[in-house]
């Protein structure tokens, strides 16, 4: 990869990355690098997010890149930018629940993890906890208003990224310890299982409230608390005691004054059983 940057603070606020092998290019828009790998389809349901990007940014060259891109949109979906930036906001005022202590409690208590990558990271809170533990700590999103919330934390060793799970937007990296927090009715379970099974070398903490009903955008093939653990295994992973079974946690979201939403999420610890 080969960087131009534009605007640096104290880190890259604009910027372009370069493939120097596909000639791909990747923007860093407020310091949030888009690793994403067709712009175009990322923005087909994003339009009202790219002509606000393409308002915001300074620099030419990246503002001709999204201008490119919108104008290469085959298939325009429903627009998710504002439901993004709500949950972004949901999150941000939502206190933290019994899910958030409990999944705390174990990631402080791995063993020291010098890589950790966080699938569905979001604003970074899981990210930010894992940050005081471990050593350098990865997230990955595909909801550019939530990460700039979690660019806000400012925490040395943690970096946040605007990408596709499934991408392997890392390559052959390999992580200490691969998180994936409620992201199964997000991003296709059994994809999302192979990807984390190249990535771990030694633990994975996963959770979900099993909550699939998405609509148009629902995963093709969704797992329930027992698949999710028979995958797991399937894939190499054992199961630590206190997790094998399936669990209820509160998981609380404050939506508006009106509305509050009460997950029961299941949460689960493994570690790597072989390579």
């Amino acid at each position: 990869m080969e960087l131009e940057a534009f605007e640096i603070q104290k880190e890259i606020i604009e910027g372009l990355l370069s493939c120097t092998r596909c000639n791909g290019i990747y923007p860093i828009i407020n310091s949030v690098p888009f690793l994403v790998e067709d712009l175009s389809m990322f923005f087909s349901i994003r339009a009202k997010l790219g002509g606000y990007l393409l308002l915001n940014v300074k620099n030419k060259k990246i503002k001709y890149l999204i201008r490119k891109s919108l104008q290469q949109i085959q298939k325009v979906g429903d627009d998710t930018t504002d439901l993004e930036k709500n949950w972004a906001v949901t999150y941000k005022k939502s206190k933290p629940s019994a899910f958030q202590i409990n999944t705390s409690n174990i990631v402080k208590k791995l063993q020291h993890c010098n890589f950790v990558i966080e699938h569905g990271c979001s604003i970074g809170t899981m990210s930010a906890i894992a940050a005081k533990y471990h050593g350098k700590i990865f997230g990955i999103d595909k909801s550019f208003f939530a990460l700039l919330e979690a660019k806000k934390r400012k925490i040395s060793n943690v970096d946040f990224f605007l990408a596709d799970s499934l991408s392997m937007p890392f390559g052959t990296m390999k992580f200490d310890a691969v998180m994936a927090l409620n992201v199964l009715e997000l991003i296709e379970p059994i994809k999302l299982l192979k990807t984390i099974k190249l990535q771990a070398q030694k633990f994975v903490i996963i959770s979900d409230p099993y909550d699939y009903e998405r609509g148009k955008s629902s995963v093709k093939v969704s797992l329930d608390a027992k698949s999710l653990r028979s995958k797991l295994k399937q894939a190499g992973f054992k199961i630590i005691d206190g997790t094998g079974k399936p669990s209820f946690i509160s998981w609380k979201l404050d939506v508006n004054p009106r509305l509050e939403l009460n997950y029961k999420v299941d949460l689960i610890l493994a570690v790597v059983l072989h390579q």
